[in-house]
């Protein structure tokens, strides 16, 4: 139950995280509001990692700005550890 659970939010979060980088960069180039950089890397920090990386390459979007191609890129590796870690104990 736990597990489908995990893999549920996970699949909910990335994608979300996916839609809203799109979203922005479709905003950017509007030059409507935008979505602050914060709620990217909390959204990556949620989880969200691989969709926002996605999201990233996919809309050619952030690819450009160390505080995205440094940054998320860390969480994903930390979150990638903490699950070797977790599943070992």
């Amino acid at each position: 139950m736990t597990q489908n659970f995990l893999l549920a939010y996970l699949l909910i979060i990335n994608a979300a995280a996916f839609l809203l980088m799109l979203a922005d960069k479709h905003r950017a180039c509007k030059k409507l509001w935008r979505v602050p950089e914060n709620i990217f890397l909390l959204f990556a920090f949620l989880g969200g990692s691989v969709g926002i990386l996605a999201g990233m390459y996919t809309a050619r979007h952030k690819t450009r700005k160390p505080k995205f191609y440094i940054c998320v890129p860390v969480i994903l590796a930390a979150q990638i550890l903490f699950i070797v870690w977790r599943m070992g104990t």
